[in-house]
């Protein structure tokens, strides 16, 4: 564990304060303009506004990380975070805070591109999973420690906002300072979306729909347990419960998800959140059964994301890691765009519960396609983290590769009929490709190590 954890530690450390500022924010910000008056419209707005700016620095952030480097820029976007969580409570006002919302997105955007990449280029497929789930499991944990500081000030006051502040900013120190070195300089900035579709279909229509969910919690949740009855610590409490559960469960969702076909752990968690969510939008409880429910619909929801990013880097090149996290990112987050205008129109006009009936026909029409590319779409064969670890610079061939055939040998080759291979019989080395036959979808450039 530690070997493993021990190249990316500062830059956790950094997750952790950088995270723990967020979840004081994403807490802070609806429960301060619900009081301030702001309509649940504006309430969804807002978090759509956020989304909004993260998408644009999902197209943007990368020639910034190019052009920087990883350190610079991970520098540069937390002040940026730091400036505008300091100008809300300046000027309370919707359209203000539309804004600087939307700036907020951008600089998290670059922030999350430049963690999840550096992480992944740290990782390997035998390794990933665990990599992304102790990164989630720190996501997690801080996020809860965020929601409920929420509860050491009044939500009316500026404290609140200046302890975000000192907690993004001390986020740059372990990363600025520490030792264990960056990524190499990306060579290009694109976002091939259609490439990564045909990669992995799973993983990117995973990260839409995950936007669309998570977007819609982390913006509406708050609402949604004030709307139930509870005061702003209560729906503190219901929305830490959420987190907690999600951190536990990531540690074996990740440990199974590196050794079975990361689409059936994705297919199972999405029929548990669904049913959950349909309970938690349904029935009427108080703090403490809120908080078991959201228990329960935490530990099956939110370990989809690292699961579902995980999926993605199994099947594309290292050297694209930047490219690849930044394309998950902008599908969650344009999911995270429409999410919460969806859901606060829904709310607005059948009450609290429609944020969960919104969240379950989400997971529903996830677990749909999951199963649909299993069954009927997607014959590939799961690509297992054995099968395909590459060292670094090491040619994308089959173990045992004999010189192509010439002569007699090569006519017999193309006039034999084609055999149908199990991919059990090639556990523990890369799948074989006859000869003239194009790559597999699985097939990586270099090493093959990959949210």
């Amino acid at each position: 564990m530690a070997q493993t954890l021990g190249p990316v530690a500062a830059l956790l450390l950094g997750v952790f304060f950088l995270v723990t500022g967020s979840g004081l924010q994403n807490t802070l910000l609806p429960l301060r303009g619900a009081f301030e008056g702001f309509s649940a419209i504006n309430l969804g707005i807002l978090g759509s506004s956020y989304y909004l700016g993260f998408v644009t620095g999902c197209l943007a952030v990368p020639h910034l990380v190019r052009r920087s480097g990883h350190i610079r820029a991970f520098a540069a976007l937390t002040a940026g975070v730091v400036a505008t969580m300091l100008a809300h409570p300046i000027f309370v006002e919707p359209y203000f805070w539309f804004v600087m919302r939307a700036i907020t997105g951008f600089c998290f955007a670059g922030l999350y591109l430049v963690i999840e990449s550096w992480l992944n280029d740290r990782a390997t497929n035998q390794t990933r999973g665990f990599v992304m789930s102790a990164y989630v499991m720190v996501d997690y944990a801080a996020l809860t420690a965020g929601q409920m500081m929420i509860t050491l000030y009044p939500v009316r006051s500026f404290e609140l906002f200046a302890l975000a502040a000192i907690l993004f900013s001390l986020a740059t120190l372990p990363v600025v300072i520490s030792s264990s070195g960056q990524p190499a300089p990306i060579e290009t900035a694109r976002i091939r979306l259609p490439r990564l579709f045909r990669a992995a279909p799973v993983a990117m229509v995973g990260c839409f729909v995950i936007g669309l969910t998570n977007g819609s919690l982390w913006s509406l949740g708050p609402i949604f347990g004030i709307g139930s009855g509870l005061t702003s610590d209560g729906a503190a409490t219901f929305m830490s419960a959420i987190v907690v559960a999600g951190a536990i469960a990531q540690w074996p969702v990740g440990f199974f998800s590196d050794r079975m076909d990361r689409r059936r752990i994705l297919g199972a968690l999405m029929v548990g959140a669904m049913l959950a969510s349909l309970a938690l939008g349904a029935l009427q409880f108080g703090l403490v059964g809120l908080s078991v429910l959201g228990l329960v619909f935490g530990a099956l929801a939110m370990p989809a994301y690292s699961l579902a990013a995980a999926h993605a880097y199994d099947l594309t090149p290292a050297s694209d890691a930047v490219e690849t996290a930044a394309g998950l990112l902008l599908l969650y987050g344009i999911g995270s765009v429409v999410g919460p205008a969806a859901a606060s129109f829904g709310m607005q006009h059948y009450g609290p519960g429609a944020l969960f009936f919104f969240m379950a026909g989400c997971y529903a029409l996830l677990l749909l396609f999951v199963v649909w590319r299993m069954c009927l779409g997607d014959r590939r064969p799961a690509l297992k983290p054995p099968a395909m670890v590459m060292e670094e610079g090491a040619a994308c061939v089959p173990t045992g590769t004999v010189p192509a055939p010439d002569g007699e040998a090569e006519e017999a080759a193309r006039q034999a009929p084609p055999v149908k291979l199990s991919s059990r019989l090639f556990k523990g080395s890369a799948r074989p490709r006859g000869p003239g036959e194009p790559p597999f979808p699985g097939d990586q450039d270099g090493r093959s190590d990959g949210a």
